[in-house]
């Protein structure tokens, strides 16, 4: 368990995640038990705010940011997943692994509309299935971390090491890089 949040298997409470996260969660190869989810104050979704309410470490959260670049006239995405306690290598790791020339945090309504999920509440379960989904090394080394569910109403946790069975997932050393003051 992690901090003050009160879990429940996960597929037992289609009514706290998004849609495409319920459809996804139906295909995961991770057994059902291991995703958990957990009703939070949706005004304290955001990272720092969820954290300090919950009593859940910064480096047991993890977030999910969408990133998108364009080449030959096509935007490919990427959903990118590391520890609260760094930042998405957007414009060194992301953009090689996108193969484009520039890469940049996806805008917020484009990133709604495409993952049909809550802003605050993007999570790699679910992402469209064309999308490479590329999670740090350190997130997969984590015993469990918190992460959206696609709705801000609510976290899922489960073992980091769940996140590299995900279908397009690419496990990355690297991805998340220290945040500087």
């Amino acid at each position: 368990m992690l901090g003050t949040l009160a879990t429940e298997v996960a597929t037992k409470r289609p009514d706290l995640l998004a849609d495409p996260v319920v459809a996804a969660l139906a295909d995961m190869p991770t057994d059902a038990g291991d995703v958990l989810v957990a009703p939070i104050d949706a005004d304290l979704a955001d990272t720092a705010a969820f954290c300090a309410a919950y009593d859940v470490p910064l480096d047991a959260s993890a977030n999910c940011v969408v990133v998108a670049g364009r080449r030959e006239g096509v935007t490919r995405y990427a959903a990118c997943v590391v520890l609260a306690t760094t930042r998405a290598d957007v414009n060194g790791v992301v953009r090689r692994q996108l193969d484009v020339r520039k890469a940049s945090f996806a805008p917020m309504a484009e990133t709604v509309e495409l993952t049909g999920m809550e802003y605050g509440g993007i999570t790699p379960i679910g992402v469209p299935a064309s999308w490479p989904v590329l999670v740090d090394a350190a997130v997969v080394a984590a015993p469990l971390v918190v992460i959206g569910s696609g709705v801000r109403r609510s976290k899922i946790v489960l073992p980091g090491r769940a996140l590299a069975d995900l279908p397009t997932a690419m496990v990355i050393e690297g991805l998340g890089q220290p945040v500087t003051a």
